[in-house]
């Protein structure tokens, strides 16, 4: 493992103290989980527990909001109110970023979350994480585009108003700076 993605013990120990202290405050997102094989299954991960370190160093405040018994696989989710700080003003994917001549943003959501190692919501996930909370009343996070809807050009972001999870769509080099994205993590 390079050690770009690889974490210092200090960076380990404080990140794992973080995300302890988010699992114990956040009881309703998991109920009946046990911290301690979570946190078993991180350690025996390097490259998942540096993933997990860049979701919270961009202010996604990553925490457990699954179980997958099947597979015995926890799935860590960007739980911040609103989208992530350090992801935002990008646009849907490096397809799109080419194909801006001008006013660039630095990145794109689907290329930024690759090299951080982690995936994009798909609708599904995203509607599912609304009924735990209300994410996004303010900001908007661009979701997973169908490859029907990418190969016309346009992407799809969801957020919650008035009540309701609403997605919608954008023409995929668009980006806005209330706009980023959430990612997911199976470890």
């Amino acid at each position: 493992m390079s050690n770009k993605t690889k974490l210092s013990q200090e960076q380990t120990d404080e990140l794992l103290d973080v995300l302890k202290t988010r699992f114990e405050k956040n009881t309703n997102l998991h109920p009946d989980l046990d911290w301690a094989k979570i946190q078993e299954k991180l350690v025996a991960s390097p490259k998942k527990l540096w993933s997990l370190y860049q979701m919270e160093e961009t202010g996604g405040e990553p925490d457990v909001i699954d179980y997958q018994k099947e597979t015995d696989e926890y799935v860590f989710c960007d739980c911040v109110a609103e989208s992530p700080k350090g992801r935002r003003s990008v646009c849907y994917d490096p397809e799109a970023l080419e194909s801006r001549k001008e006013h660039k943003p630095k990145h794109s959501a689907v290329g930024m979350a690759a090299e951080m190692g982690i995936d994009l919501l798909t609708e599904e996930q995203y509607r599912a994480l609304q009924t735990r909370g209300k994410f996004d009343a303010k900001t908007s996070s661009w979701v997973l585009t169908p490859s029907a809807i990418r190969e016309k050009g346009g992407a799809i972001f969801g957020d919650w108003r008035y009540g309701q999870v609403f997605i919608y769509h954008n023409g995929a080099e668009s980006y806005y700076a209330a706009r980023g994205f959430r990612g997911i993590l199976t470890l």
